[in-house]
């Protein structure tokens, strides 16, 4: 039996418990044009209306008031001013909606209740709300996105105006938008920062009210911005700290950028100034900004910034299978092999479990039945990590083979194409045991499936690499999810989503972006192992019995069948 057939997890909630609304430390950016928003990819024809709130109703009592006033967090524009209205005249000046987001279940499970009962409320010239809530998820000021499940009690104080209105004078900075509604309103943008040797580009998603064009927002997210604290010890940013915007939008002019800089940037070198343009058009892009280049300039005068090379995407090889004494992309009923390495695997007498190849089709690592991992090239086969217990290995872009027992997940190495293994220092310290672990394309994240406190969580934490790329330690973990149940497979898609293969029982695919909220349907019924891709369409699944599935639409069609191993990809 495979490590992956008789360990795993699945899902359930978001993680943690955080404060309703957060402190007014920092601002989501509100200048530029506020209007209908792109979703990634989306076409104008394609667009969704923003939803918009009313503001107070003549005669509403203090309850009612409190109720308008968190319907009108799904109204932002011009700085929430809708929601301004229910607020008395100074805290309309002092109140900050920027400062966070909570997403609840909505506002029929909101709770209100009146220092002032409804029979004495034409009597009364002050009372205090309190809204229980329950809560889903959290934004904070930057705009990072964290699970934040359970209930948060709000306190609101209100008084009667001069004109005999009620209007609130204490609330909390920030607003409160339910789940179904939370992505209509804000999109999320995946900030990108280079790795630690300047060769990758990490996504680092951030989520900012919809806009008809996000250059502002996310230009200026880069540029004065941090990356997110779990993810910074293996990031870092071309844009040195005195550099900033020099004014407050980020016009486009025939699918130019122009983005105008304070005067420290003139005197930058041309490889940072390259690095700069090179890490900003791509975060325009990965935002669905209709840019092909950005340009700098410092008072009026253009800055001569190049590019820098990054290191190429590999082809995409499509489904990787070990069927009948052929290993190798699979097309249709064929097999097409892999020149260096499928002549190697094929002629390994003992049962593989599991087959991870490296991104240039040269190397992989296998697992073979004694659970022992092997690095395979056409030079010959290595013995990497022959410890018990090991869950599946997983290969990174520098060419590490990942790998780590079930019963001891701090024991993380890393073995090199040499077969020297290095340690991974503060891997998943509060951990009792893994079951997967997955590095991401970039090499800069790894996610994991680990046992905390006899919970199962999906979790996430950044990869420290000395100057040559060999991995030290990991960050700080996340807590995507917890897994109440056991899963069977656990694959990237793309540079930002993760797959889990949840519940043997009944299983589902879970689908989960990294710091954004999740979805899940159903998988095949005997679904038991799954290969990552770039993005959901390009996903497989296993079947107990060697059929292998692809989707097709909204279900799952069997593609062929006496499939083996389902074979993963470094980095997916």
């Amino acid at each position: 039996m495979s490590a992956r057939r008789s360990r795993r997890l699945a899902l359930a909630a978001a993680l943690g418990i955080v404060a309703l609304l957060l402190p007014a430390c920092a601002g989501l950016p509100t200048s530029g044009d506020v209007a209908v928003g792109l979703k990634l990819g989306e076409s104008p024809q394609d667009v969704d209306v923003l939803p918009v709130a009313s503001g107070p109703i003549a005669g509403a009592g203090p309850e009612e008031i409190v109720e308008g006033f968190l319907e009108a967090g799904i109204t932002t524009s011009d700085n929430w001013d809708t929601a301004r209205e229910f607020l008395a005249p100074a805290l309309q000046r002092s109140w900050a909606p920027s400062a966070g987001v909570s997403i609840d279940v909505g506002p029929e499970a909101r709770t209100l209740s009146s220092t002032v009962p409804e029979d004495e409320v034409e009597q009364a010239d002050t009372a205090e709300v309190q809204v229980q809530l329950d809560l889903v998820a959290s934004v904070d000021g930057a705009g990072a996105y964290s699970g934040a499940p359970g209930d948060s009690s709000v306190p609101f104080a209100l008084e009667r105006m001069d004109d005999g209105e009620w209007r609130i004078t204490q609330a909390p900075d920030g607003i409160v938008i339910d789940e179904a509604r939370f992505p209509k309103v804000f999109e999320g943008y995946p900030l990108q920062w280079f790795d630690s040797s300047w060769s990758r580009l990490v996504p680092d998603m951030r989520w900012f009210p919809r806009r008809q064009s996000p250059a502002t927002t996310v230009t200026q997210a880069l540029v004065s911005g941090t990356p997110s604290e779990w993810l910074d010890p293996a990031v870092q940013t071309a844009f040195p700290g005195d550099v900033q915007l020099a004014q407050d939008a980020v016009p486009i002019t025939g699918q130019v950028a122009q983005v105008a800089l304070t005067r420290p940037a003139s005197g930058l070198d041309q490889t940072t100034l390259a690095r700069m343009r090179t890490q900003l058009q791509s975060t325009l892009k990965a935002a669905g900004v209709n840019v092909t280049q950005v340009r700098f300039s410092v008072d009026g005068r253009s800055l001569d910034a190049g590019v820098v090379e990054l290191a190429g995407t590999p082809a995409d090889v499509g489904t990787l299978v070990l069927r009948n004494g052929e290993f190798g992309r699979i097309v249709g009923d064929e097999i097409s092999p892999i020149p260096d390495i499928s002549e190697q695997i094929v002629a390994i007498p003992q049962p593989i479990l599991a087959i991870d190849v490296g991104i240039d089709d040269s190397y992989a690592v296998v697992q073979l039945d004694d659970g022992h991992v092997y690095r395979v090239a056409k030079s010959g086969r290595d013995e990497l990590d022959a410890r018990a217990g090991l869950v599946e290995p997983s290969l990174d872009p520098f060419g590490y083979a990942w790998s780590v027992p079930e019963g001891d997940p701090q024991a993380v190495q890393a073995s090199g194409s040499d077969a020297a293994p290095h340690a991974v220092a503060n891997a998943w310290p509060s951990a009792s045991s893994i079951s997967d672990l997955r590095v991401s394309a970039d090499g800069a994240r790894v996610a994991a499936v680990i046992v905390v406190g006899g919970q199962r969580w999906v979790v996430v934490a950044a990869i420290v690499r000395d100057s040559a790329g060999v991995p030290t330690e990991l960050g700080d973990l996340v807590q995507l999810f917890q897994l109440p149940e056991p899963s069977t497979g656990l694959v990237w898609l793309g540079p930002d989503r993760l797959a889990v293969l949840a519940s043997p029982s009944s299983p589902r695919l879970v689908l989960q972006t990294v710091g954004g909220p999740g979805s899940s349907e159903t998988a095949p019924v005997d679904a038991i192992s799954i290969s990552g891709a770039r993005t959901p369409a390009g996903v497989r699944i296993l079947g107990a019995a060697g059929q292998l599935y692809a989707h097709a639409g909204s279900a799952w069609r069997e593609v062929t069948e006496g499939i083996t191993v389902l074979a993963t990809r470094a980095g997916e």
